[in-house]
């Protein structure tokens, strides 16, 4: 036996070698690549295929070479048991090291060329990191997702769909997860492939079931919606669920950063000052104001920068600056907030328990709600002090009285988990929904788990399943509504769509009226123009489902004009009564009130008309000058109508007997016949 154990581990080793060298043979054919610095964008497109077929030929043969060494682990296995077992471990130890350290690489070359990219201010600079990003995504799939999302979505003005699908077809080969996600998408908008549903939910269901949380997030969307699947709550809730859970447990890590959701649907004016996204030149004065000794501008730009709202970058140091300003000057927010810092620890504050402990304490001391919640928070988890759960609960109650939803959510959590205390589902329920009304994430999450098993309150599955949606909504993927609005504020209309409308697949309500304005306005160049349309109702049409007014009378003016649809009169009329019900929409009431003005879809009704352009002045004041015009419109032409029909009316009076010879006009006509008669005779007679 041992000739033959020796031949196998000979074999094995060979196996090795024969890897090493080319291992070796790729790094020097790297470094020749390397020298070459300025590459034109042609030899680019075609270094793309290249790696494409390169990888392809590596993965049969790395098939090949891995199914001859599973056969011989297997008979080495057998041969010299444990003790092989343990080489084994070993080798593949090695081999996933040696994987990683070709993905760093991979890395690497892609930070490098972002770099490059970003500095570069020639076309020649950009070929060269277009070069190093195609270098970084022949090392690996993790570079090559990141190489595929660049020309997707436009990052760092890179975008080329063709090439991005070519790179995730590849990818979705060799089982990414990610790639079959992106391809679903493409899919469901034929953005770059045909146009198929069918097709976009195989890939989303085999991106869900390799790990993809953006899958599973939007077949919850679809099964909620009943989007080319039959409508299913319980197979919704399933996988808004394990999203959820991703969500809260990075949650329960670090604090999450609230999104800012720009609508696209506001008038232009009010765009650039939009209240989501802070101006750049009222953030000038507000810094102005703070360094004047603003204290209340202080905390509020504190704020800002420590958590990156309103589209200001998360800066620790800057947060530190304008809340030690602010501290000094007494106010007791900043105090709680520079706490809260060196609880949590970051770039500019360390972390540190005695600290956070100090500055908490200087806030409780003046009563302050995020003072108090924070030593509640030191006691409960025992950091710097010993663990006291009454302690905790005292704090955690005098919070919650003064209104800051973390500490209620504390207050639900310990009666949900009974953590120092008995559990008492009720108060956890009321604690939690209290936290909620203020957006408070895990209270929400909580929530929805109650609703969802039935704790505490009567099951519900469709209240979980929007609950859990609410918390989906809160993950990193929806950080693209800045970036996407900052793309179409730039121009880059075909980036902010693609964007905008992976988040509307995902199910959020403003992503999807956001990408159905992108494409009546047609200034996208991704989709054919006849396409455009029709996409855009239907996303009208899944904004409206989520209870947006705005896109219910969209739908019916496309009913109206025969956009995307046919012309429709009664649906149209149909979608604007739901918006004036429901919505108390005063641009729904104006339409509807002209349609039954002039009986189109409906019967025809004066009254009903007058009634609704009344009430639509009355519910906006931006109504108010359509309405006056329509309204003097409707009663110049009923007044003329009213005269014409007064003049026909008063010659046909005078026609009538009744008003030429009186009432009796019939004995008058019978003594005229009798006349006509005698004279008659007469002249017969004569």
């Amino acid at each position: 036996m041992k000739p033959l154990s020796l031949l196998i581990e000979i074999l094995i080793i060979l196996g090795v070698t024969i890897k090493t060298i080319r291992a070796e043979k790729h790094n020097k054919r790297q470094k020749e690549r390397n020298v070459t610095t300025q590459v034109s964008a042609n030899e680019i497109k075609q270094y793309l295929p290249h790696t494409l077929e390169q990888r392809t030929s590596s993965n049969v043969i790395n098939k090949r070479e891995n199914l001859l060494e599973k056969k011989k682990n297997q008979r080495k296995i057998r041969i010299k048991g444990i003790q092989n077992k343990d080489i084994l471990r070993n080798k593949n130890h090695l081999q996933k090291q040696a994987e990683k350290n070709f993905t760093d690489e991979g890395d690497q070359l892609f930070k490098m060329g972002i770099k490059v990219l970003q500095q570069s201010k020639s076309q020649k600079q950009k070929e060269e990191a277009y070069l190093l990003f195609a270098k970084a995504a022949d090392m690996g799939n993790k570079a090559m997702e990141k190489m595929a999302d660049a020309l997707l979505f436009g990052n760092f003005g890179m975008q080329n769909i063709a090439a991005a699908i070519q790179l995730y077809e590849s990818l979705a080969k060799e089982g990414s997860c990610k790639a079959q996600n992106a391809l679903g998408f493409l899919s469901s908008y034929g953005i770059g492939m045909e146009y198929d549903q069918a097709k976009a939910l195989i890939y989303y269901t085999f991106g869900s079931a390799g790990g993809s949380i953006m899958s599973q997030m939007i077949l919850g969307y679809r099964y909620l919606s009943g989007i080319n699947v039959l409508q299913n709550c319980e197979v919704a809730l399933s996988y808004y669920k394990k999203v959820a859970d991703h969500i809260a447990d990075t949650f329960e890590k670090s604090e999450g950063v609230p999104v800012e959701k720009v609508r696209l649907t506001e008038r232009p004016e009010n765009l650039s000052s939009n209240s989501e996204i802070l101006d750049w030149d009222i953030y000038q004065y507000y810094k102005f104001l703070a360094e004047r000794g603003d204290v209340q501008i202080q905390v509020s730009l504190g704020q800002l920068h420590l958590i990156g709202r309103k589209g200001l970058d998360q800066d620790y140091h800057k947060a530190l600056h304008y809340f030690l300003k602010a501290a000094k000057a007494g106010s007791a927010n900043a105090m709680a907030f520079i706490g809260k810092m060196y609880l949590e620890g970051n770039a500019a504050t360390p972390q540190n328990n005695a600290t956070a402990f100090k500055y908490f304490s200087m806030a409780a001391s003046k009563g302050n709600a995020i003072g108090l919640h924070g030593l509640g928070l030191l006691y409960f988890y025992g950091k710097g002090v010993p663990v006291n759960y009454a302690e905790a609960l005292k704090y955690f109650q005098k919070a919650a009285e003064k209104g800051w939803p973390d500490a209620q959510f504390q207050l639900g959590f310990m009666y949900y988990s009974g953590s120092g205390i008995w559990k008492d589902y009720k108060l956890a329920f009321k604690y939690f929904y209290l936290a909620s009304q203020s957006g408070q994430p895990l209270a929400i999450y909580y929530l929805a788990k109650m609703y969802a098993t039935g704790t505490g309150v009567v099951r519900s599955c469709r209240t979980a399943v929007e609950l859990y949606k609410g918390v989906c909504e809160l993950g990193h993927w929806a950080e693209k509504f800045l970036t996407a609005y900052f793309a179409y504020k730039d121009g880059d209309i075909d980036s902010s769509l693609v964007q905008y409308a992976l988040l509307a697949e995902m199910g959020y309500e403003v992503a999807q009226s956001n990408s159905a304005f992108i494409l009546e306005s047609k200034k996208a160049n991704i989709l054919e123009k006849e396409k455009m349309y029709p996409m855009a109702l239907l996303l009208w049409n899944r904004a409206a489902i989520q209870g947006n007014a705005f896109a219910r009378v969209k739908i019916g003016d496309y009913h109206y004009y025969g956009y995307g649809t046919k012309k429709d009169y009664q649906t149209a009329a149909t979608h604007y009564s739901i918006a004036a019900d429901k919505y108390h929409n005063a641009q729904a009431m104006f339409n509807l009130a002209y349609m039954y003005e002039h009986g189109l879809g409906i019967a025809k009704d004066i009254h009903l008309a007058r009634r609704l352009y009344d009430m639509a002045a009355q519910t906006s004041p931006d109504a108010y000058i359509p309405v006056f015009f329509a309204l003097m419109k409707l009663e110049t032409m009923h007044l003329l109508r009213d005269i014409l029909f007064f003049n026909f009316t008063m010659r046909w009076n005078w026609l009538k007997p009744d008003n030429t010879v009186g009432p009796y006009w019939d004995l008058f006509v019978i003594g005229l016949i009798v006349a006509g008669l005698i004279l008659l005779l007469r002249n017969h007679r004569g």
